[in-house]
Formats: structure tokens, C-alpha cells, sequence
């Protein structure tokens, strides 16, 4: 674990020592320093951004009325994920009598409302048909995620798209780190058929 990565957990539980006493301030805090992560998580497990706003909103809300239930045996961020990802899967059932889905692709930009949009900077400035090609596999591979089942996109999901360790996975969906892996494995192999079938032999 990087230096800044402990620097963040020992600030966590700072805020979280005060929240469980009352201070609303100190909880305001750690929304300020989550609320980007929750919804970047959130938005690629739904596809709909205002959906995933409302799933983060509630997710927080759930988080402020439990703190005091949050013993500190696993990082407060892997804890929060736990709830925004149950509430995400709650909201997906309950958007599958929807007929239109936005689309959405795994690595699109998000605007947060502010300055700031949370995606990854380009490396370099790419030509015209490079920035179609790549729109087109990105299309592509929305599609085919949001063919697979819950328990196979949220995995891949979080190990290919969040880059979670199995171990973390494995505390954020409450399953064995070899459940973890196996339907890792299996969400990769539908998708790789899937594209296939899209975009010919991977």
C-alpha cells in the first residue's frame, strides 16, 4: 500500500472517530472525499448518471444513519462501496422494466456538476477516425457488459474497469476471494464471446 493511501485511511478514520460523536461537519468532509469514487462506481454499474447520483445520494445517507455500526475492520472506502454497489444492483432490478437504457461507455467522462470530470486524462491528442474506432470498441463493450448478468459485470466491473484487488472485491460483495475469481473468469469469457460476435475473432 502506497504512503498516501495509509495517509487517506488514517484521515478516514479521523473523520469517522468524530462523525460516530456527532459531527455532521466531519461527515461532510468524507462525502467531499468519496462522492466522485461512489459515483464513478455506481454510474458504470447502472449507466444512467442521474440514476447514480440518486443511488450515491441514498448511499451516503445510508452510511450517515450506520456509522455508528462501522467497527473499522475494513477500509471505510470498501465499506461505502458495499452500500453504493448493493443500492446500485437494488435500483438496476428496479430500472429493468424500463425499455430505454442510456447509453454509456466504461470509459466516458462524467460530469460531476463542477470543474472537474472524472476520467483519465488522454496520453496524447488521437486523429479523428482513432477517436471513432475507439468510441465504436467502447460502444462495443458497453453492449456486451450490459448483456452479462449482475454477479459477472459487477466483478468485472470493479477487477477491469475499478482495478479492486480480489481481496477487496472480495469484502465489497461479501463472497470468497475464489468465488471472486471464477466468476471473474466467466464474466470475461462472455464478454469475449460477445465481442466476437460484434467485432469478429479478439
Amino acid at each position: 500500500m502506497k504512503e498516501k493511501d495509509y495517509i487517506t485511511i488514517d484521515e478516514d478514520f479521523r473523520l469517522i472517530s468524530l462523525c460516530q460523536k456527532g459531527d455532521l461537519v466531519a461527515f461532510e468532509e468524507l462525502v467531499r472525499r468519496h462522492d466522485k469514487e461512489m459515483l464513478n462506481i455506481a454510474y458504470r454499474m447502472i449507466g444512467n448518471y442521474e440514476e447514480a447520483c440518486d443511488v450515491v445520494q441514498d448511499g451516503f445517507v445510508s452510511a450517515y444513519k450506520n456509522i455508528k455500526s462501522f467497527k473499522g475492520m475494513s477500509k471505510f472506502s470498501t465499506w461505502l462501496y458495499t452500500i453504493v454497489i448493493n443500492l446500485s444492483k437494488k435500483r438496476l432490478k428496479q430500472l429493468k422494466t424500463q425499455r430505454f437504457r442510456e447509453p454509456v461507455s466504461i470509459d466516458e467522462p462524467i460530469n460531476t456538476g463542477g470543474d472537474q470530470m472524472i476520467v483519465d486524462p488522454p496520453s496524447s491528442s488521437p486523429l479523428p477516425d482513432e477517436i471513432l474506432e475507439k468510441e465504436n470498441i467502447q460502444e462495443k463493450v458497453r453492449l456486451c457488459l450490459d448483456r452479462l448478468y449482475n454477479e459477472f459485470r459487477e466483478v468485472v466491473v470493479l477487477r477491469d474497469v475499478q482495478g479492486f484487488s480480489y481481496e477487496d472485491i472480495s469484502s465489497i460483495l461479501k463472497i470468497a476471494e475464489g468465488t471472486v475469481k471464477s466468476r471473474l473468469f466467466r464474466g470475461r469469457v462472455l464478454l469475449k464471446n460477445c465481442l466476437k460476435r460484434f467485432m469478429g475473432v479478439i
